[in-house]
């Protein structure tokens, strides 16, 4: 739950709309519709394939996109910066100046390319699978208990990088916030290759076996 809301969803969400308006497009509103879209296509393809390909092979591969899309994020806005003296606002909210027209747009299309296929990541893998896990691994006598606390862990992990991205992207520069959202993902992808069971087609019994080393 912690890594579900470490991986930067949150802050491209909130600039989804402006993303859109530094690509050009007519209706900045459309961020929303094709950010929903992706989500529900991507999610429905997820439900489909997950009894298939299992959990962990998800995780893992939503894992990757999400680093590359958040590096690649990074990258847009270490391009687009402004000199040293402007503000991480300004480099967010505006294209570099001294930049063709034609390159500032070209570079907001990466960021929109990368938006696009983070929420198409996220939607695979990191999105809903947390939450089908958490109903799978934990025995009945704890179930109700550990629920609460993987819901109270992930809200608030939402809670705090909401609140702290500003000052994460004031101290380290947008790139640099983007970035550490990216390490945050390679994390996410180590610890499902070290820590997380593969639940696919077993039983409560066979789960607690492999907990307790049986």
């Amino acid at each position: 739950m912690a890594f579900q809301q470490l991986s930067g969803v949150n802050a491209v969400m909130f600039y989804a709309e402006t993303i859109f308006e530094e690509a050009k497009f007519k209706d900045s509103s459309l961020a929303s519709v094709v950010v929903g879209v992706i989500q529900v296509l991507f999610t429905a393809v997820a439900a489909l394939i997950m009894d298939r390909a299992g959990r962990r092979l998800l995780l893992v591969l939503s894992g990757v996109v999400m680093v590359f899309s958040t590096s690649a994020f990074g990258a847009y806005f270490k391009l687009t910066q402004g000199g040293p003296g402007n503000s991480s606002h300004v480099a967010i909210s505006a294209p570099v100046s001294a930049q063709p027209v034609d390159a500032s747009v070209g570079l907001a299309w990466l960021a929109v390319g990368s938006m696009c296929l983070f929420i198409a990541g996220f939607a695979v893998g990191w999105g809903p699978i947390p939450w089908l896990l958490m109903s799978e691994i934990f025995p009945l006598h704890v179930k109700g208990v550990a629920t609460g606390i993987c819901v109270l862990t992930n809200w608030l992990m939402a809670f705090l990088v909401t609140k702290e991205f500003s000052s994460l992207m004031e101290v380290l520069r947008p790139y640099g916030a983007f970035w550490l959202a990216s390490a945050f993902c390679i994390f996410s992808v180590l610890f499902t290759l070290f820590c997380v069971p593969e639940t696919k087609g077993k039983t409560l019994e066979q789960i607690t076996a492999h907990f307790e080393g049986r």
